[in-house]
């Protein structure tokens, strides 16, 4: 699994404080812990920087490019910012987070990612938002997006494609129709290109004690499907040794073995099944109450793990 580390994000006080005051120290640490633990490249959010983007985005790059050799993802919807930083990096391919098929996103970026050779995330979503349905995030990709591309003569094998994982707090219904998504995505075209997610999307908005959960059982589905990519926490070792299980086949534990039987059902394109669980482990129940969630089969609620277990 190829790891983007997702923790360099404007959402935390943390990093929105170290910002501020130009703490160097701070996201060199964070930086070198997250590559450390795993990640092949690092995401950096700094939001649109309005204001002082012309300085602050060559800083980033200059300050974590001083401690680790691998790929900035530069993540802005602010064009001049992005341009910025890709002016600045020395080290390695960088990316570009993101583009999407709104038309002036779509005028925009993918020549700019193109010029600075950089590899481009491009999300299924139009004008119009994000479609729930598997089919037709597909083919935003494949009618939008990949003909842009080969408009361009950006190189395929440097895009990537996102179909975009929701909340299952409030967008539970697009849960299920992500993994069909990143699927089908993997044949979109000859060569493919990658597929990547932001998995910590998919436990926006619920308490913190399910967080690693939710978004670890999701992993094992999505690598069903056959995920290789993801925008990610590093720093979740739980999440991190479900892909270790999955990607060495590790069936050494009754959990391990359960992680293991929900990744080749989805991969079979089945559906998970009670009868691969034992319903006295408090653990394994947890992750298929979980699953049942993330299949949309029962309504989502913060409080599921405490409700009784439905046998589907």
């Amino acid at each position: 699994m190829y790891i983007i580390g997702e923790n360099i994000h404007i959402v935390s006080e943390k990093v929105k404080r170290a910002l501020k005051e130009r703490d160097a120290k701070f996201f060199q640490d964070l930086a070198v812990r997250q590559v450390e633990a795993g990640a092949q490249a690092l995401d950096i959010n700094l939001g649109p920087r309005k204001r002082d983007w012309e300085e602050v985005f060559p800083w980033i790059v200059k300050t974590l490019e001083a401690v680790v050799d691998v790929p900035l993802c530069i993540d802005s919807t602010n064009v001049l910012g992005i341009e910025a930083a890709l002016k600045t990096i020395t080290k390695a391919q960088p990316i570009v987070n993101s583009t999407s098929a709104e038309p002036e996103r779509l005028e925009k970026v993918p020549p700019l990612a193109k010029k600075y050779n950089a590899r481009l995330i491009a999300l299924t979503m139009g004008k119009s938002g994000i479609p729930v349905s598997a089919d037709e995030r597909v083919s935003i990709a494949l009618e939008v997006l990949i003909p842009r591309m080969l408009e361009i003569d950006f190189p395929i094998e440097d895009l990537i494609l996102d179909p975009l994982i929701l909340t299952v707090s409030g967008c539970q219904e697009y849960c299920p129709e992500a993994i069909e998504a990143v699927r089908t995505l993997q044949y979109a075209w000859d060569p493919p290109p990658a597929v990547s997610v932001g998995l910590s999307n998919v436990s926006n908005q619920v308490p913190a004690e399910n967080r690693s959960l939710i978004n670890r059982v999701y992993c094992a589905m999505l690598m069903g499907a056959g995920l290789k990519m993801m925008i990610a926490n590093p720093l979740d070792t739980k999440l991190k040794e479900v892909i270790r299980i999955i990607e060495e086949r590790d069936d050494s534990t009754p959990v391990g073995r359960l992680y293991l039987k929900i990744h080749d059902r989805i991969a079979a394109m089945e559906e998970p099944s009670i009868e691969d669980v034992d319903l006295e482990d408090p653990e394994q129940v947890a992750i298929w109450k979980t699953v049942q969630i993330l299949l949309n089969k029962v309504i989502y609620a913060d409080s599921y793990l405490r409700q009784e277990t439905i046998a589907i």
